[in-house]
């Protein structure tokens, strides 16, 4: 009946009762109006379905003032509705209501501007599991203070699992019963150490989004089996490249390797290699170190910590391309011309020797300064050549549309005990741009050779962007006093690459690129190719980074099914044409959160570096604009609010079209791109913010 019910309401734009719908399936008897009834609901409780107050029914699909899905809320007060496949909606803290982090929640949409805001009205779902915390006593009780303070939970600990807790463990716990709507009793699963304990803090976040450093059991029984060196076994149906120039490039304390580089030069093309760890030679399907690796999805680069997919005996070992040791490869051997088309290629396995393990530091000496670091001279020429081609490469990626949007990142500073120290910006030079350029091509090639051959695949795919959001961007462009001139007629990648160039010379060109960035669809895993449009390609895929990413070792998989077992066989692509699609959606998951992970990280360790500058003044720049202050950006991309009761002599009003608050009498505004003085007047580690307030206009309405 269920069939029914949703292709009997799929063009249906008001809601039904229970007798109307009756009526339209042309039900007769009792017995059916209860079947009904009881199918009607479970649709609603499986989100296909909404029943309005007055009892009655909608395909929720066509409600389009409504959305599920999940909420996250940020540390800062507010959160974001995640959907599938669209645009997040950004959640006042006034409109969060009952809501905790992670519920599932209905929401009504109240704007649908460059930053479609709504309200949650109903709570559908809590998927509370299991939650990091820090132990603490009350009333001869053991409690759990959740890590996440949006957990606005009170939680019991059993007291026989946490017999060996103190006062300000951190702790994983699991909540293995409901007392009340917010009162749990949980179980410790795992004592992760003190609180005060160096490294704690970062391994506390790592858990709460399942990110765990121990291993199976079983995966570790695996890893003994694994030996530490190539065998000469091993090397029987691989292509020898030992004798070949080949190196590597990473930073200086990169220990995880697994991409090497090799450079010809013809009269008319450049021939080259991008070899990649076969990773896949040693972690199996339906393997216990398969399982793990699947199971993480991702390495997690937390600070300076690092939570790898691998065990460190793969990953730091037998995996990575280590300078002068024999390691299995896959292997992309690509035909450049001047122009920077691929006009040939191979792909096949093999096996190196690395003659060097190379900096971004060093390189960048030799590119950009001609300068030669002692070691190096054997491979200036070569690099240089490497440099020339990777200035070819990214000229025709930008030529057909590649949008680079340089959004910069901060590398934190941490001293012996782990306390952040320090707080730069990472920098990218002509190193790190031809590292990116050579795999982008390694990772086009593959995919296209796929994709030509029609067979079941993992992509990366990046979704055009929603035309609603580019339209409320140019708006905004506009109300900032600013006329365009790219013709966005159709949304192409060449025509945000013109949008954004043009920009370019705009005060607030780094907050604008931000904006346009967060306007368009996230990357991510699909069995489905639709292209990425970022990158300005049809086929696109991830095949470079198996160490650390396991959509990369899928790929591998594949590539040693498709090309070397030439295995076509029917029970083969049923079997992957399912598990691709499931594989593509956790991989994504586990991308995202690794991604939040590195974020909360982040804005601890910043936290925890502005304690120790209490009282100091900055410049920054306004970044973003909300209705209880605005957030004011530092060179090194510390972030703080200036909270709105701070702001002197007069109310100030939210404008969200102009990304403005503005004086209610004296007019005087405060945009996004402002350049503005700041002290820090308070910074809390532990509930990672900064308040910043504008100096010389301290000012507390509440005291009027």
């Amino acid at each position: 009946m269920k069939e029914q019910i949703l292709d009997i309401l799929k063009d249906v734009h008001e809601a039904k009762t229970l007798i109307e719908i009756n009526d339209m399936l042309n039900l007769k008897t009792a017995e059916e109006l209860k079947d009904l009834q009881t199918t009607l609901e479970e649709l609603v409780n499986e989100f296909e379905v909404f029943k309005t107050k007055k009892d009655k029914y909608l395909l929720l699909k066509n409600c389009p003032g409504l959305k599920i899905g999940k909420i996250a809320i940020n540390k800062k007060g507010f959160g974001f509705l995640i959907l599938d496949k669209e645009d997040d909606i950004y959640i006042n803290e006034n409109n969060i209501g009952n809501a905790i982090h992670n519920d599932t929640v209905l929401v009504e949409i109240l704007n649908k501007g460059i930053k479609p805001e709504g309200r949650v009205i109903r709570v559908v779902k809590r998927d509370l599991d299991n939650v990091v915390g820090e132990v603490y006593f009350e009333n001869e009780k053991i409690m759990l203070k959740p890590d996440d303070e949006k957990l606005n939970i009170t939680i019991f600990l059993t007291e026989e699992t946490t017999k060996d807790c103190v006062e300000g463990h951190k702790i994983l716990a699991h909540l293995c019963k409901k007392l009340n709507n917010k009162t749990y009793l949980a179980d410790c699963l795992k004592i992760l150490g003190h609180k005060n304990d160096a490294g704690i803090d970062i391994l506390s976040i790592a858990y709460k989004y399942g990110i765990y450093e121990e291993f199976s059991k079983e995966a570790m029984e695996e890893l003994t089996k694994i030996p530490n060196e190539v065998s000469p076994n091993e090397l029987i149906g691989r292509k020898d490249l030992t004798k070949e120039m080949i190196f590597t490039i990473d930073g200086a304390d990169t220990k995880d390797i697994d991409d090497a580089i090799s450079l010809t030069y013809h009269d008319d093309y450049y021939a080259l290699g991008v070899h990649i760890a076969d990773v896949s030679h040693y972690v199996k399907e339906n393997t216990a170190l398969g399982d793990d690796a699947y199971n993480r999805g991702t390495s997690s680069y937390l600070a300076d910590t690092v939570i790898p997919m691998l065990p460190h005996k793969l990953s730091n070992g037998i995996c990575s391309l280590n300078e002068n040791a024999i390691r299995l490869t896959m292997s992309c051997i690509m035909d450049i011309n001047k122009k920077g088309e691929i006009i040939s290629y191979d792909i096949f396995p093999s096996y190196i020797k690395s003659n060097k393990k190379m900096t971004y530091t060093e390189v960048n000496k030799i590119l950009e300064e001609n300068k030669i670091p002692e070691g190096y001279e054997p491979y200036a020429d070569t690099l240089l050549k490497m440099n020339e081609l990777a200035k070819i490469l990214r000229k025709e990626k930008i030529g057909r549309g590649y949008i680079e949007f340089d959004i910069d990142e901060a590398k934190i500073i941490q001293d012996e005990t782990g306390k952040a120290i320090d707080i730069k910006k990472r920098t990218r030079g002509d190193g790190e741009n031809l590292i990116e350029d050579f795999m982008i091509a390694a990772n086009v090639t593959i995919a296209t050779h796929i994709s030509n051959m029609e067979l079941p695949f993992i992509y990366r795919v990046h979704a055009l962007p929603n035309a609603e959001k580019i339209e409320d961007f140019l708006n905004l462009i506009k109300a900032l006093g600013y006329q365009i001139h790219t013709n966005i007629k159709e949304i192409t990648p060449k025509a945000m690459q013109e949008l954004l160039n043009e920009l370019k010379d705009k005060k607030e060109f780094f907050i604008l690129s931000s904006l346009l960035l967060r306007s368009m669809k996230k990357a991510e895993y699909s069995k489905t190719n639709i292209g990425h449009f970022g990158l300005a390609c049809k086929n696109y895929t991830h095949f470079t980074s198996p160490i650390r990413r396991f959509p990369d070792l899928i790929v591998h998989r594949l590539l040693k099914t498709y090309l070397i077992d030439k295995d076509f066989s029917m029970s083969t692509i049923n079997y992957l044409e399912n598990y691709l699609v499931t594989a593509a959606e956790h991989c994504s998951e586990r991308e995202v959160a690794s991604v939040n992970a590195e974020r909360d990280v982040n804005d601890m360790k910043m936290a925890e570096y502005m304690e120790s500058h209490i009282g100091e003044e900055y410049t920054g720049v306004i970044s973003s604009v909300t209705n209880f202050g605005f957030f004011v950006e530092l060179d090194n991309l510390i972030e703080g609010l200036v909270h709105v009761n701070t702001l002197k002599g007069d109310y100030y009003n939210y404008v969200p079209e102009l990304l403005s608050l503005i004086g209610k009498s004296t007019k005087k505004t405060y945009r996004v791109g402002d350049t503005v003085k700041v002290k820090v007047i308070n910074a809390s580690k532990e509930n990672a913010l900064i308040d910043f307030e504008l100096v010389g206009e301290k000012h507390d309405r509440n005291q009027e």
